[in-house]
């Protein structure tokens, strides 16, 4: 999407692979929309176009009640990139400003507040205060509309300051009262008010663009699974992946369909579906910050389109994309957790969990306990490269958050003792999310890239070498 007139054209065909890749709104009604909305097609002169939600409500329009705007998949260039922007975007994401302000966010870009400001603004016509606001307003909107909570205990939760504010940013972007919001939830028969009490958990569909290769996904994880912490059961097609989280407020524990035959998944032509999940969480704060993580876990974010047009068009591989359409490169839910499973293994793993790991207050089933931090595992097992990445890990030497620069990270991996270049370039895709790593020794084409990580995941499909 290159022109404003493309992407009318977009808009006109009604074309749901560019959901979250941008926004248009329209002056007539002063709502904005995603480009797939079916409401009849708006005429060209009373179009503007927006490249995140957070414009086109600062440019003064609410969101469309029919389409949804806040629900679609993050734009995939934010994972992409690996500037100053797409790490700010990475970070806003996973809830930095809301817990660290505008100042904290700079500082982990280690630019100044002005200049992130600056840059953001200008490349997307808003600055992360806004950027922030926008994903305060869509986490409110899901617990107004899947849960029973009171009003003000959301407002809190969702990250707004105070009552007020959380309602007048309520009737901005959605031109309706937190009340009659909630009022306006879907009563179907299938969905009813299966949420209507906290301990019931938040249900949550984590929407996808294009074709989504869950199976694949859901493979990986069952054959990574570490016992106490993570579990996946039952038949393929059908299978719950479940685990547990550390996140900034509390704890969680995370239940996400895989159901590739049911409502939730699509054809490989269809644009786009959603996994189904349930999140329990000791602290609501954490519901934007767990939804992003699983979101990277699954790569739900991804442009499936871009990847199988660049892969799809090299003949080693285009059997491969054909057999495999969407075929994903799946993240973590924990970076620091990845590291250190990518350097020990999953026996080992386990061991360091039975061991070192916390308990949780409740068990969930088969889930008993919290990976351990890097610092209890600095100071358990202060030796070797084990101890060296714990202990960079713990004092902040080595950092492994959305936003972290991704060749420094490398670099400081590296010269960690004993550090195996497999695991790094395992970290970089993991847990940075690089979509374009060639694993040491090999040699992939130029042509393969920005994809060459999931170039890798199509030759590991076909019994090549993977990550």
């Amino acid at each position: 999407m290159t022109d404003d007139d493309t992407r009318y054209e977009a808009v006109r065909s009604r074309d749901a692979r560019f959901d979250g890749e941008f926004f248009f709104a329209v002056e007539t009604t002063g709502i904005y929309c995603r480009p797939s909305c079916p409401a009849v097609t708006p005429k060209r002169h009373n179009v503007r176009f927006f490249a995140t939600a957070a414009a086109a409500q600062g440019a003064g329009f609410r969101a469309c009640r029919r389409c949804r705007p806040d629900a679609v998949p993050g734009s995939a260039e934010w994972n992409v990139r690996a500037d100053v922007v797409g790490r700010a975007m990475r970070l806003i994401g996973d809830g930095v400003v809301d817990r660290e302000g505008v100042a904290g966010l700079a500082a982990r870009l280690g630019y100044s507040a002005r200049q992130v400001q600056r840059q953001l603004t200008a490349e997307l016509g808003a600055g992360p205060v806004a950027l922030a606001r926008a994903q305060r307003a869509h986490t409110a909107r899901v617990l107004l509309q899947t849960t029973g909570l009171p009003v003000t205990e959301i407002a809190f939760a969702a990250g707004f300051a105070s009552v007020r504010q959380f309602n007048d940013t309520i009737r901005a972007v959605y031109a309706a009262t937190p009340s009659e919001l909630r009022a306006a939830a879907p009563r179907g028969p299938a969905r009813g008010r299966r949420a209507a009490t906290p301990g019931a958990g938040i249900p949550l569909r984590l929407a996808y663009r294009g074709p989504y290769r869950s199976g694949a996904v859901f493979d990986l994880l069952q054959r990574e699974a570490v016992p106490g912490v993570e579990e996946v059961g039952g038949p393929p097609g059908g299978r719950t992946y479940r685990r547990t989280l550390r996140l900034p407020y509390g704890t969680g524990v995370v239940a996400v369909e895989e159901r590739t035959g049911g409502p939730g998944t699509r054809p490989a032509g269809h644009p786009g579906g959603w996994l189904d999940a349930r999140l329990h969480l000791t602290d609501l704060r954490d519901l934007t910050t767990a939804v992003q993580r699983l979101r990277r876990l699954f790569d739900l974010d991804a442009d499936p389109y871009a990847v199988d047009e660049r892969l799809g068009a090299d003949p080693r591989l285009a059997p491969l994309v054909a057999a495999r359409p969407g075929l994903r490169s799946p993240g973590t839910a924990d970076p620091a957790e990845l590291a250190v499973r990518a350097l020990v293994g999953r026996a080992e793993a386990e061991r360091l969990v039975l061991r070192y790991g916390k308990a949780l207050d409740a068990p969930c089933g088969s889930l008993t306990h919290l990976f351990p931090e890097p610092d209890v595992l600095a100071e358990a097992e202060p030796h070797g490269t084990l101890g060296a990445l714990a202990a960079a890990l713990a004092d902040g030497r080595l950092r492994l958050d959305p936003g972290a620069d991704r060749d420094h990270t490398e670099a400081a991996l590296l010269a960690l003792p004993g550090m195996d270049p497999a695991v790094v370039a395992a970290v970089r895709v993991r847990a940075l999310g690089d979509p374009d790593v060639s694993p040491p020794g090999t040699d992939l084409p130029d042509h393969w890239r920005p994809w060459r990580s999931y170039a890798v995941q199509h030759l590991a499909a076909a019994g090549e070498r993977g990550f």
